[in-house]
């Protein structure tokens, strides 16, 4: 067997993958294990879990593949500051230490971390986006597709149009830096006074609230959409050397004042620019997929790169796309860019360096449902709670779920860890919290008493998939929680339509409250006995208990602090929130028979 690991680091969500003879093994963001969100650092914690998951040592590694090329980045970043001196020479000389240390020489850092690694060992860089396009497609289930990698910036690339056939993948066209789709994203995204690379959700979130009354004059004033479906930015309206808000003064008077301080009010105008830069993104990314199919001719588009996340983008693609279906990387941020390393190492051509691996599309697709983390046993997860005087009951795999689906048909929040963590940002049923679709007060609940986070951002239901086109205007399998759909007509209740701004949030809007959002649309898993069975075993019986086959379905932290991954992590996490029980494997506790009310928290907490 032949073991190729794939890295990303040094700027977000950096993360570990293992590839043995085409088959991914392994991957895992290194947040996970250090507890810091979006751990940037060498991903040591997430190698080692892979290494030891597959039973191996880095000798035993066959290449290793680094997920862009350090210096062509480097030279980038250099031009970039050198174009703009000598105004940012503080942010460069903040920035150039790191570049002298690990970033740059990278053979030197991975050999360093990996001691053991074998002098003939090969270390591989493709480049950034080629990452992104072979994690596309390569796990995908199609013989061929076009190929739409959109994000912040690579090396120089922030978007490229590609071809995957067979094994091979081809990039036939790219945007450069500095005009990114993402980093316009990402400017507006600090200007609404969220964080930059985590707060992008809260922005797509909080756009149904407002209207696009700015549309035209981010048109007009900060981007160019043309015929081609290519766009430029206009650039004495950003910062590009600010990697933490983007935007500048003629920025700041387009939209009527500063950035929005994070603890601050939002105002109407911030709902409006929210619904604003979100419509003219799905524009963007409907021209660059028409372009897309008419350069590749393919009928199938995969999609990378962290603008993929937009899944209420991805919705308008899938309804007013020229293309027949899509398959999105479920980690199509930088953490999916250690995954996509790996894989084009594998299947890449050996002229290249690669393994010249040959590939078999698989149904549905390569990534075990995204399963791809640690997993921890019944005897483990004791070992825990024994440790800290936990009271727990273990039942049987069937006890658990009817005790599981009783507390969450009585409308209790549950903490629910199964089997392998995902790969990737969403909670796809094995380290969540789930509550009651059906109950009015479930939203603001888990929001304000379990996740800690902002009242106005929606919940995502997972629904059994045979029964998923009852409740959502859905033709299509949605596993990854990457596409959002409109509430079935039949499932909907009228609303007053003079309510407005962040008062509709009090609206009753379906038969399903919790997850449906202001707009009537709803993010959503649909849940397969084959890909999930334990999750889709625990939405037959609350279905049997309450006739309804859709659970709320969140990630399993609260804000600032990463997805759980091990026990201790699940204990701490429910100990601190406000959930009523846990089923952590086959252990099922319930937070009022615990002897802690609060425990001291082992993630680096990060402003949110």
């Amino acid at each position: 067997m032949r073991h190729v690991l794939g890295i990303s680091a040094f700027f977000h969500d950096s993360a570990a993958a293992l590839v043995t003879d085409g088959r991914i093994v392994a991957a895992a963001q290194e947040e996970r294990f250090s507890r810091r969100k979006n751990d940037a650092r060498f991903p040591r914690h997430a190698v080692e879990f892979c290494l030891r998951h597959a039973g191996i040592d880095a000798a035993d590694l066959d290449a290793v593949a680094f997920y862009e090329k350090p210096i062509l980045k480097f030279s980038r970043t250099l031009e970039t500051f050198l174009s703009l001196a000598p105004r940012g020479m503080r942010t460069f000389a903040r920035t150039l230490p790191p570049w002298m240390g690990e970033r740059l020489n990278l053979r030197k850092t991975v050999r360093r971390a990996l001691p053991s690694l074998r002098r003939d060992c090969p270390i591989l860089f493709p480049a950034h986006h080629e990452s992104h396009a072979a994690s596309a497609f390569l796990p995908s289930p199609y013989e061929s597709a076009a190929i739409l990698t959109v994000d912040g910036v690579g090396e120089w690339a922030t978007t490229t149009i590609g071809r995957g056939r067979g094994a091979d993948v081809e990039l036939l066209e790219e945007l450069r830096f500095p005009h990114s789709l993402g980093l316009l994203y990402s400017a507006f995204t600090a200007y609404c006074g969220f964080r930059v690379n985590s707060g992008e959700y809260k922005l797509m979130g909080l756009a149904p609230y407002g209207e696009p009354a700015y549309a035209d004059r981010i048109r007009r004033e900060l981007v160019d959409l043309r015929e081609d479906g290519s766009f430029r930015l206009r650039l004495d309206c950003f910062n590009l050397l600010a990697e933490d808000h983007l935007s500048n003064d003629r920025f700041h008077e387009l939209f009527g004042g500063p950035p929005r301080h994070p603890e601050a009010p939002l105002e109407r105008r911030h709902l409006d620019l929210a619904r604003s830069i979100q419509v003219v993104t799905e524009e963007a990314m409907l021209g660059l997929a028409r372009h897309a199919h008419a350069v590749t001719g393919e009928k199938n588009l995969c999609l990378a790169g962290g603008v993929a996340l937009n899944c209420v983008a991805n919705g308008r693609l899938l309804r007013e796309g020229p293309f027949v279906s899509l398959w999105i990387q479920p980690a199509a941020g930088d953490a999916g860019g250690a995954l996509g390393a790996a894989l084009a190492a594998w299947h890449g051509p050996t002229e290249r360096g690669g393994f010249g691996g040959a590939r078999t599309p698989q149904s549905p697709d390569a990534m075990s449902g995204t399963f791809l983390g640690p997993a921890y046993s019944d005897d483990a997860i004791e070992a825990v709670l024994k440790e800290h005087g936990a009271v727990y009951e273990r039942l049987d795999r069937g006890a658990l779920l009817d005790r599981t689906a009783d507390a969450l048909a009585s409308e209790q929040v549950v903490g629910w860890v199964q089997d392998r963590m995902e790969f990737g940002p969403r909670a796809l049923g094995h380290r969540s919290i789930l509550g009651d679709p059906r109950s009015p007060r479930m939203q603001s609940v888990m929001n304000l008493k379990v996740k800690f986070r902002e009242s106005f951002r929606p919940f995502a239901p997972a629904v059994r998939a045979g029964r998923a086109a009852e409740f959502f205007d859905l033709s299509t399998p949605s596993p990854y929680m990457l596409l959002v759909a409109p509430i079935h007509p039949s499932q909907r209740i009228p609303v007053a339509p003079a309510v407005t701004g962040l008062d509709r949030l009090r609206q009753i809007r379906s038969r399903l409250p919790a997850v449906t959002h202001v707009d009537d649309s709803a993010r959503i898993q649909t849940v397969s006995p084959e890909e999930n069975p334990v999750f889709d075993a625990l939405l037959a019986r609350f279905e049997a208990r309450t006739g309804c086959p859709v659970l709320i379905n969140t990630s399993f932290n609260v804000r600032g602090e990463p997805v759980v991954c091990s026990p201790d992590d699940a204990y701490r996490c429910f100990i601190n929130s406000e959930m009523d029980a846990l089923a952590l494997g086959n252990c099922f506790l319930v937070r009022s028979r615990q002897p802690h009310r609060s425990l001291p928290r082992t993630f680096e907490a990060r402003p949110d």
